[in-house]
């Protein structure tokens, strides 16, 4: 296989941190091929292997495709140090070269065991999507993904693709030393299983084969299917290779434990849906749960057909992880099986719980003011309510409901959430400092005054600026269905925001007029003191595949605010209004810096 080596290079032990399972694979005595549907490059060979004394192999072969078509491979190959078409590894004091540290999936393998009976290797890795590579210029060494337990026989397995399964011609290991009979080729096609993990030489003639089960699976990304802590769907294709109708069934199943404890822990198997239909009157998905252990299935038509593919859409229900600590892991597998009963592919499935730490920035839609309107009778018993006619009237209603305004009144939300608690914000700047660190902060004079230019300044103009960035800190926490609440107050003196305060009104400087000596003013007399509560109420999602799988990516709910004005000896008047707001994050940074 073309690369693996280069690959290798790259993988570092513990690098893998979702889903696991266990590869049973039977090592006969002597020489067994072998063939690698699990990721184990978490660790090296030495420690895999090497480092279990009960382990019998001594050494293992890794085949690598040739690196041009120029060049191909007429017969079985026997493993040579050297050949650049062989990678391997053996127990130390073999005396041997050793260029292959780690194993890695979609992989055929020689394996040697000294031991005289079979020994069943139980590797531990990391689920891998199938990845083939067919040539007809040579033989390719590879196997098939069948099932675990029960796998078919080879004329039944091929029936399915008759021009691969006429021009086959296949070789196995059976044990033992390798000589002119080891490979041997499989003439008895209808006594020798697909047996899965095992590799096997083949070869079609000019035939060019892309059967390798009888479906096939088109990722997204060929690594797997991860959500990680801000992805919210993920497709797949599924094709029919048959010339029959064809069932395909995906199950959830949950992970085995880390092979060390040094990975990460997983919490439980993702929570998943499958979208489903278009509702056409409001244009949203339908969707399915996949619980563990209860299988989703399509049928195909054959191939060519219409309706021989399916496009599957999976989504991570993130409103279900709402407490989640952030950075929980949580992974299992995808398994993907037939109606024939010729397959089982295993796909890594993990998404990590998000976080609501970092900049959020949005809008919120003042459409509603409630109403102070009052309905009077004339009042026949001559209380002294009157009008300026001197005519008495008795109130008798009193409405106070919220009523629509003209044109929505745009206010700028600005909030910073560190991860435990938000602040909301006037103003806020974002760039990089000295350092080029990407910040998040209160003031100009944290960002390189050489990188303004790429700085972004964002402002809410409705609140009161100060000259140090008053933070007002919200009750509650950012998260779908709670409710965060931030008193904002005007002081009656404060020039730069109080609205009913003129600089240059001589009425207007809170002074007694009489200047002698300078009297100032108690609240009221020449200016209101205001107070604004604003409430945000963050709603939960809509049943819908698209609400449920973007929870915690985007908030939006209804917006509230009481504007209280205080007058002379605490009298004061409340005026509420009411709306709607969206948040979007335009950065997952959580410090909030300051000068």
């Amino acid at each position: 296989m073309a690369g693996v080596i280069a690959v290798l290079a790259l993988l570092l032990p513990g690098a893998s941190r979702g889903q696991w399972e266990t590869q049973s694979l039977t090592i006969k005595p002597g020489w067994t091929a072998v063939y690698l549907h699990v990721d184990a490059s978490y660790t090296n060979l030495d420690y895999l292997v090497g480092g279990d004394s009960s382990n019998p192999i001594a050494e293992i072969w890794l085949w690598q495709a040739p690196p041009s078509t120029l060049q191909f491979v007429s017969s079985p190959q026997t493993p040579l140090t050297g050949n650049n078409q062989w990678a391997n590894w053996a127990r130390l004091g073999l005396g041997m070269t050793r260029a292959l540290s780690a194993l890695a999936p979609n992989a055929a393998c020689l394996v040697r065991s000294t031991a005289t009976t079979n020994y069943v290797w139980r590797l531990k890795g990391r689920p891998a999507a199938p990845s083939y590579t067919w040539t007809t210029t040579g033989l390719n060494f590879l196997g098939f993904p069948t099932p675990a337990a029960s796998p078919p026989m080879f004329d039944s397995f091929l029936s399915l693709a008759p021009a691969f399964q006429s021009a086959a011609e296949i070789y196995q290991y059976p044990g033992g030393n390798l000589g002119a009979t080891n490979p041997a080729r499989v003439f008895a096609m209808h006594t020798t299983p697909v047996t899965r993990g095992q590799a096997f030489w083949m070869r079609a003639g000019t035939t060019f084969n892309n059967y390798f089960c009888p479906f096939q699976v088109a990722l997204q990304n060929q690594a797997g299917v991860s959500f990680g802590d801000s992805g919210s769907q993920y497709s797949l294709t599924l094709a029919n290779l048959t010339a029959s109708n064809l069932t395909v069934s995906l199950q959830l199943l949950a992970s085995e434990t880390p092979p060390v404890s040094s990975l990460p822990v997983i919490a439980g198997p993702p929570p998943l849906l499958v979208r489903g239909a278009l509702n056409t009157t409001n244009l949203t998905y339908g969707f399915a749960s996949l619980p563990q252990g209860a299988p989703q299935s399509w049928v195909l038509a054959p191939q060519g057909q219409q309706g021989s593919q399916v496009a599957v859409v999976l989504g991570l229900n993130r409103y279900s992880l709402p407490n989640a600590t952030p950075g929980t892991l949580y992974a299992g597998i995808l398994r993907l099986t037939d109606s024939f009963g010729f397959s089982q592919v295993d796909l890594p499935v993990s998404a990590l719980a998000a976080s609501s730490a970092g900049l959020w920035v949005g809008n919120a839609s003042v459409s509603q003011v409630r109403n102070y309107l009052t309905d009077a009778v004339r009042n026949p018993d001559g209380s002294p309510m009157t009008n300026a006619d001197g005519i008495s009237y008795m109130m008798t209603n009193v409405n106070n409901s919220m009523g629509n305004v003209a044109q929505p009144f745009p206010l700028r939300l600005i909030l910073h959430n560190n991860g435990s608690s938000a602040v909301l914000l006037q103003r806020v700047f974002c760039g990089r400092d000295p350092f080029s660190n990407s910040v998040v902060a209160t003031s100009e004079t944290v960002l390189d005054p050489t990188q303004l230019g790429s700085a972004r300044r964002i402002t809410a103009t409705h609140l009161p600026w100060t000259s140090t960035n008053t933070r007002w800190r919200l009750s509650g926490q950012l998260a779908p269905g709670s409710t965060l609440s931030a008193t904002v107050d005007l002081p009656y003196d404060d020039q730069a925001s109080n609205p009913f305060l003129h600089t240059y009104h001589p009425d207007h400087d809170n002074l007694d007029r009489t200047f002698t000596p300078p009297i100032e003013q108690a609240p009221g007399a020449h200016s209101f003191e205001v107070s604004r509560l604003i409430t945000l109420g963050i709603s939960p999602p809509a049943n819908d595949f698209a609400s449920l799988t973007t929870a915690g990516q985007v908030f939006s709910g209804t917006y509230n605010e009481t504007i209280t004005l205080k007058g002379i000896n605490g009298a004061s008047r409340g005026f509420d209004v009411a709306g709607v707001f969206a948040l979007s994050r335009i950065s997952t940074n959580s410090t909030l810096s300051t000068p």
